[in-house]
């Protein structure tokens, strides 16, 4: 996600500095786009800071061995914890850096497409003051609410969409015991009120046609829907369909799960009433 979103960076005519823990992977990204390689101790001293790891443990390492330069805005786009982002923001502003937490959806093509749906949590004077560098990679940026609240809307945006799969999958297992044509009858709830970005993107281009191609690890899936129910706890809620949602999708074990697109989370079903989506 974010070698693409980098991408679009050098299109706003600003020098872009890039880091990557794979050190060539900079190096390429700066051949291919015009940004710039550079250390992680340099990449911290630009006027914005974006970060896109797997988890917010990753991004607060790196925060708390390099320290940003006063008065820079750090935008974590990690799919985090909303209280880390909270720990984060107030160690931050001990130095002058504001943090947002900017979470991304839209997949790898909204990436590439610089298309992505952006939800930021964090101090709104600093949004509108990075609004308009986040826009280069941007379909929708929207604000949501104090820190940590971009991450709570990216963990339960991320249970709804294992719910529609989860679901779908469900239904079409149905279909077929039933005899039923699941092409034909995923044409008819794409026409009609059961459709989801699942049925309209997910279900055809990679289960139905049994290809699974890894663009979302399955694994990272289950952290988000860990997150989630996590917040459940912190609110004393026992919402049934969340928690069921969780055991579901963590049917897979954790070490498969990182090598598995999350789309291949049905594969469990699959198996277990020997019913085979396709």
């Amino acid at each position: 996600m974010g070698w693409h979103m980098a991408s679009h960076l050098p299109k706003l005519g600003h020098s872009v500095w890039v880091w990557n823990r794979t050190q060539q992977k900079a190096k390429d990204h700066a051949q291919l786009f015009g940004t710039i390689s550079v250390s992680i101790e340099q990449a911290v001293q630009a006027d914005y800071i974006f970060s896109c790891l797997p988890t917010s443990a990753d991004v607060e390492q790196l925060i708390r061995q390099y320290t940003p330069k006063s008065g820079s805005i750090w935008i974590d786009c990690t799919s985090g914890v909303p209280d880390v982002a909270r720990s984060l923001s107030a160690f931050l502003k001990t130095v002058g850096v504001d943090y947002l937490d900017a979470p991304v959806s839209g997949q790898t093509i909204g990436a590439e497409n610089g298309t992505l749906t952006v939800m930021i949590g964090g101090n709104q004077a600093a949004f509108e003051k990075a609004k308009s560098i986040i826009q280069a990679f941007s379909h929708l940026i929207e604000y949501v609410g104090e820190s940590g609240s971009g991450f709570a809307v990216k963990a339960v945006n991320n249970t709804l969409m294992a719910t529609h799969l989860w679901a779908l999958a469900e239904g079409l297992t149905l279909l077929k015991a039933k005899g039923v044509n699941l092409n034909s009858a995923l044409n008819c709830i794409n026409h009609s009120s059961g459709q989801s970005a699942m049925s309209l993107n997910i279900m055809a281009q990679k289960v139905l046609n049994r290809s699974f191609p890894k663009t979302f690890a399955l694994d990272l899936l289950q952290k988000d829907i860990g997150i989630a129910v996590d917040l459940l706890a912190q609110e004393n809620l026992d919402l049934q369909l969340l928690r069921l949602v969780d055991h579901q999708m963590s049917l897979t074990p954790k070490r498969q799960a990182s090598e598995l697109d999350f789309s291949a989370a049905v594969q469990q079903l699959e198996q277990q009433y020997q019913i085979e989506l396709s």
